[in-house]
C-alpha cells in the first residue's frame, strides 16, 4: 500500500472495509496523524496509535458541537435533536447528569434476568430451525439488543425491521441523500414516541427522562428529549448487535480460544473485553472538530472546524500498549481498551452492552455445543462507513 500526502480511504475498497487493521498499522508506523478522505468523500485528520488516540479522546479542545464544524466540510449532523454526543462542557455535563440519574450501571445489571429470558426465547426459536443453520445477526445479534432497548424505553409496538433499516442507513451508508432520508424518518418516529409518552407515561426510562429533574428543577428540553431518544434507541442497540456478531465470529475463527471458553465458562466476562479490544463494534467515534490549532506529535492540525477522527480500532491493536496486539486471546488483560471511548464522552451504555454480550454469547455456546461458522470468513460482507464495524450477516450452523 502506498500512502500519499492525502490518503483516500474509499479508494482502498473492500479490503479496507473487511480488514482495516493492516492499513492502520502501516499508517501508525509512519506517525500518529494523517490527512485522509473518508469513504463518503469528507476530508479529515485521522489519528492512529494508542497514546495519541487516548489523549485526544479526552482533549476538550476538540469540540463535539456541530456548530463548530467548518462549512467547507459539507457534513451534517446525523441525529434528531441535541445529544450528549453533540455537545461540549458545560452543556454535556448538564445533559449527562440528568440522563445518568436514570441510566445507572446498577439498573443495567438488574436487567440481567430479563435479558437472559429474552435470550432464551430467541435461542428456542433459532434452535427449532429445521436445517440447523441460520444467520446469527437476524436470529440473535439484532433482535436481542433491539428488544432490550425497546423494553427499557417503553416502546410499545414498532416496526423493528423499518427501524433497523433507518438505523443502518443513518450510521453506515456513504450516500448522503439516503442518510438524510433515514434521519428524517427516525426524527418523525421519535417525535411520535415522545408525544405518546407525554400523554401516557409508563414505568420506563423514556417516561422517566421526560419527567426527571435535578435538585434545582432542571429538566431536558423538548429538543434535548428528542436527541436523547434518538441516541438511546440507535446507540442502545447498534453497538451491541455488532459486539455480539464480532465476538461469535472470532471465537468460531479461533478454535483454541473457543475451546478455552467452553472449558471455563467463567471467562466470558474477560472474553467480552478481549472481543471489544480485538475487533470492537465502533471503528472510529462520532465527529470531533478543532476550535484552535492542535499540535499532535510533530503535526499541527489547523483550527477552524477541521474534522478529527481517532481510530479506536487501531488504538486497541497498538503493540506499544497490548503485547501481541494482533493475537486474539481471551485470557489476556484487555483493560485499558478504548472501545467505549475515553474521557467525558465515555459510553454511558457500556454496562448494558457488557451484560447483553456476556449473556448472549455465553448462552449461545452453552446451548450449541456443535456451533460452527457456516461461511467462508473471507466472503462475509461488512458494514460500510467508518463508524460501526461488523458483518452484515453471520451464517452459523450447529
Amino acid at each position: 500500500m502506498t500512502i500519499d500526502a492525502t490518503l483516500d480511504l474509499g479508494a482502498l475498497g473492500e479490503a479496507f472495509t473487511r480488514d482495516p487493521y493492516p492499513f492502520y498499522a502501516e499508517l501508525r508506523a509512519r506517525g500518529p496523524v494523517h490527512r485522509v478522505v473518508l469513504p463518503d468523500g469528507t476530508p479529515a485528520w485521522l489519528v492512529v496509535g494508542y497514546e495519541a488516540g487516548r489523549e485526544l479522546l479526552a482533549d476538550q479542545r476538540l469540540s463535539k458541537d456541530w456548530s463548530n464544524a467548518s462549512p467547507l466540510l459539507g457534513v451534517h449532523q446525523v441525529t434528531a435533536g441535541k445529544t450528549m454526543l453533540s455537545s461540549d462542557a458545560p452543556d454535556h455535563t448538564r445533559l449527562r447528569k440528568l440522563v445518568g440519574r436514570e441510566f445507572t450501571p446498577r439498573r443495567m445489571e438488574q436487567l440481567a434476568p430479563r435479558i437472559q429470558q429474552m435470550t432464551d426465547e430467541l435461542l428456542d426459536v433459532m434452535l427449532s430451525e429445521p436445517g440447523r443453520r441460520t444467520d446469527l445477526v437476524d436470529a440473535l445479534s439484532f433482535p436481542l439488543p433491539m428488544a432490550v432497548i425497546c423494553e427499557l424505553l417503553g416502546v410499545p409496538a414498532m416496526d423493528r425491521r423499518s427501524f433497523r433499516n433507518w438505523s443502518n442507513t443513518a450510521l453506515a451508508s456513504t450516500d448522503a441523500e439516503a442518510r438524510s432520508t433515514a434521519v428524517a424518518s427516525m426524527t418523525a418516529y421519535v417525535a411520535g414516541l415522545l408525544d405518546d409518552k407525554r400523554g401516557q407515561p409508563g414505568d420506563d426510562l423514556m417516561s422517566a427522562l421526560i419527567h426527571t429533574a435535578d435538585e434545582e428543577g432542571d429538566r431536558l428540553s423538548g429538543d434535548e428529549l428528542a436527541g436523547m431518544a434518538w441516541l438511546l434507541l440507535v446507540a442502545g442497540h447498534e453497538t451491541t448487535v455488532n459486539l455480539i456478531s464480532n465476538g461469535v465470529l472470532h471465537l468460531l475463527s479461533h478454535p483454541d480460544q473457543l475451546k478455552a471458553l467452553r472449558a471455563e465458562p467463567g471467562l466470558i466476562g474477560n472474553a467480552v473485553e478481549e472481543i471489544l479490544r480485538y475487533d470492537g463494534p465502533v471503528e472510529t467515534p462520532t465527529y470531533r472538530f478543532t476550535t484552535d490549532p492542535l499540535p499532535v506529535s510533530s503535526t499541527v492540525i489547523p483550527g477552524g472546524g477541521e474534522l478529527v477522527l481517532v481510530a479506536l480500532a487501531d488504538a486497541n491493536r497498538d503493540p506499544a500498549r497490548f503485547e501481541g496486539a494482533d493475537r486474539f486471546d481471551i485470557t489476556r488483560d484487555a483493560r485499558g481498551h478504548v472501545s467505549f471511548g475515553h474521557g467525558i464522552h465515555y459510553c454511558l451504555g457500556a454496562p448494558l452492552a457488557r451484560v447483553e454480550a456476556r449473556i448472549a454469547i455465553g448462552s449461545l455456546l452453552a446451548r450449541c455445543p456443535g456451533l460452527r461458522l457456516d461461511a467462508d470468513p473471507e466472503r462475509l460482507t461488512w458494514r460500510t462507513g467508518m463508524l460501526i464495524r461488523g458483518p452484515e450477516r453471520l451464517p452459523i450452523g450447529w
